[in-house]
């Protein structure tokens, strides 16, 4: 992957506290930015995959399908074991 220049304009006081941010890791300004927008788009991402993941399994429990429990276990297949007939 090539590497494209992106320019910013930032006030002073920001960029006094991304030099401290950045030298207290050992890092250049420009390494520390890019980390930090790195980490940031994975989170984003990350939590796009949570949010689907619930929505896909929220609409197998309103399909029918058994949802999970409380203790994140299905409940399937356990009608006959230990259990007791109620009249």
């Amino acid at each position: 992957m090539g590497s494209t220049v992106l320019s910013l304009r930032i006030d002073g006081e920001l960029l006094d506290r991304l030099r401290q941010h950045a030298a207290r890791r050992g890092m250049s300004v420009q390494d520390y930015v890019v980390r930090t927008l790195i980490r940031d788009d994975f989170d984003e991402r990350f939590k796009a995959a949570v949010d689907e993941t619930e929505k896909f399994y929220a609409a197998e429990g309103a399909a029918g399908v058994p949802a999970e429990g409380s203790d994140g276990v299905r409940a399937e297949g356990t009608a006959g074991i230990g259990a007791e007939d109620v009249t």
